[in-house]
């Protein structure tokens, strides 16, 4: 059984600076973390996320986006906002997709009840799935001081 650190470590992204180099590279960097991401859940959950193909994807829809924003045509213009509206949409299934993979992994292997909340994935997509990531350790405390154990739980 691996350990409830090992995703936290793989990704080691803090949620305030995932934030950060998002604002400031234009959400490459989110995307760039998302194949990371894609990636290290997979490998660690045993559970396919998306092909490489989504992640194009997601890119070819920001980056046409960015591309058509500054145009001034109207009809362009037009085109970028759906072109932005579809690569959120892109985004949010995949915070899904991983949600669901995170919460199969913790209970089936740290049999913890992960609980994640489907507005803030809405809302917060990859950030709030960073966040996830990275509280799995204190979220397993909590489950053991729940459950009455002092120790980390014994594999049977």
């Amino acid at each position: 059984m691996s350990t409830i650190n090992e995703l936290k470590d793989k990704l080691d992204t803090k949620t305030l600076n995932f934030a950060l180099l998002g604002l400031v590279t234009g959400s490459i960097y989110n995307i760039l973390w998302m194949n990371k991401a894609t990636q290290i859940i997979a490998e660690s959950t045993k559970t396919k996320l998306v092909d490489n193909t989504y992640i194009i994807w997601v890119s070819v829809c920001l980056g046409m986006s960015y591309l058509l924003s500054g145009t001034g045509d109207e009809i362009v213009s037009i085109l970028s906002g759906i072109l932005t509206i579809a690569s959120m949409v892109l985004h949010v299934v995949w915070a899904f997709k991983a949600r669901a993979a995170l919460t199969s992994y913790a209970l089936n292997e740290h049999r913890i009840d992960l609980k994640m909340n489907a507005f803030y994935t809405i809302i917060f997509h990859v950030f709030y799935i960073n966040y996830c990531i990275n509280d799995l350790p204190e979220a397993e405390r909590k489950q053991r001081i729940l459950s009455g154990q002092t120790s980390p739980a014994v594999e049977r």
